[in-house]
């Protein structure tokens, strides 16, 4: 183990609690100043998330809802690294990831917009980072769907990221999105992360990762804390 000092957060390189653009925000930031609480033991021994915690198809999104047939859409391959503040690899990190399919729609019972949902698709996978803090993702590059935050309001293509830690406290939440999508300029929940921030929530196209005939490659980096810190959901002060 590395024993070096931790950078404090970069709270500046975050989305707000409360941002009125994205209307919900508006429903659940707090009202009054947050109060810490020091984390107690059952925060600060487990449960640990590990390779146990992952099956054989997990990283895989266009096999693991796969029933009948190919999933549809196109394919894509998301791979980087976790990072810590310094650029070290940060190993055995347990990665979630969930999204909506080719079409734009979600396998949720509260998404009930007029697009298709496909049958072979489940729209969720995970991984665990290697000793390089490496993690890979092979799945469908999701579309963009209509979302009510305002008038004629669309989500840009995006995936969900949810990172843990060794504990069950340490986790983090955040989203990707592809490089030259139109509809970053609109888009409330990605303007609210900080300008100069933002864009590392955009992944970069890399023709090394795309595979020959079977699809294309994006490199998505994920700095946990200090210097380049990847902007995350639910930060607080």
């Amino acid at each position: 183990m590395i024993n070096a000092p931790v950078s404090q957060r970069d709270w500046s390189a975050h989305p707000p609690l409360l941002h009125p653009p994205y209307a919900s925000t508006a429903l659940r930031a707090p009202m009054k100043p947050l109060i810490p609480l020091a984390h107690g033991l059952a925060e600060t021994s487990g449960p640990v998330f590990g390779h146990e915690s992952v099956g054989p198809l997990d990283h895989d999104l266009t096999q693991n809802g796969r029933r009948n047939g190919e999933a549809l859409g196109e394919r894509i391959v998301v791979t980087g690294r976790v990072l810590d503040e310094d650029g070290r690899p940060v190993r055995n990190t347990l990665i979630e990831i969930w999204q909506a399919n080719a079409a734009g729609r979600y396998v949720h019972k509260v998404d009930q917009h007029a697009a298709p949902l496909d049958p072979n698709f489940l729209g969720a996978g995970r991984c665990v980072s290697d000793d390089d803090g490496v993690y890979k993702f092979t799945t469908i590059k999701p579309g963009a769907y209509p979302w009510r935050n305002h008038f004629n309001a669309w989500r840009p293509n995006h995936i969900h990221f949810s990172l843990f830690g060794n504990t069950i406290a340490s986790r983090l939440v955040t989203q990707m999105y592809f490089p030259g999508d139109p509809l970053l300029a609109l888009d409330p929940i990605y303007l609210s992360a900080p300008e100069g921030a933002r864009e590392r929530l955009i992944s970069r196209f890399s023709l090394d990762v795309t595979e020959p005939e079977f699809c294309l490659g994006y490199v998505f980096d994920i700095v946990l804390r200090g210097r380049s810190e990847t902007p995350f959901e639910g930060r607080a002060r």
